[in-house]
């Protein structure tokens, strides 16, 4: 007998397996979601799974001095080296909505924040005027539990508390993690860690 196999994986397909091998934690809703999705979050998304792989530090960093995170917007995954190569991770993200919001190129971590405060850009008030001024740490900041601010002004790789984000095109900007992955980032990654978005 013949079994058919889908060439193209659903969202909730793509999740599910991407749970079980980064150990991720179980999707949940927020109460107080106010970011923007692509799509509705019943809809089916086609996922490029076969993009989030390990990679090689070698062909996008000249050296490993201070570690180096890699964020592939393409693929929606995050790479990370230690200095001394003997640390290497793989984490899902979530990405800018749209390629306008997006920034390619190299920047590095200037900052890091545990329990950041949130106050969206002048260009975020503008799209969404209803949206608070400032929220400060907890279950309703959109920038989850930990944050590593970039050089750039306002973008940042940080956590969310809604789980849904992650593997979406949701961001104005920024690059998303769960909770537990930012964690454990923001515990490898240190003021001067070379970043690189592609």
């Amino acid at each position: 007998m013949m079994v058919k196999r889908s060439k193209t994986l659903g969202r909730r397909a793509f999740l599910a397996s991407g749970a079980a091998f980064l150990s991720a934690p179980a999707l949940a809703q927020t109460e107080s979601d106010t970011t923007e999705l692509e799509g509705d979050l019943d809809e089916r998304v086609v996922r490029n799974i076969s993009s989030f792989r390990s990679l090689d530090w070698a062909p996008y960093f000249d050296n490993l001095n201070n570690g180096a995170v890699l964020v592939d917007v393409t693929s929606r995954a995050l790479h990370f080296w230690s200095e001394d190569e003997a640390i290497y991770k793989l984490y899902p993200t979530s990405v800018p909505l749209t390629e306008d919001l997006t920034r390619l190129g190299r920047t590095e971590v200037v900052r890091k924040v545990e329990g950041p405060s949130w106050r969206p850009t002048p260009s975020m008030k503008e799209r969404n005027p209803e949206w608070p001024d400032f929220v400060g740490p907890g279950p309703d900041n959109p920038l989850g539990t930990h944050a590593l601010y970039l050089s750039w002004t306002y973008y940042r790789i940080h956590g969310t508390h809604d789980t849904r984000k992650i593997g979406r095109r949701s961001s104005n900007g920024c690059i998303g993690l769960y909770n537990e992955h930012i964690a454990e980032l923001f515990s490898l990654t240190k003021v001067g860690t070379q970043v690189l978005l592609i």
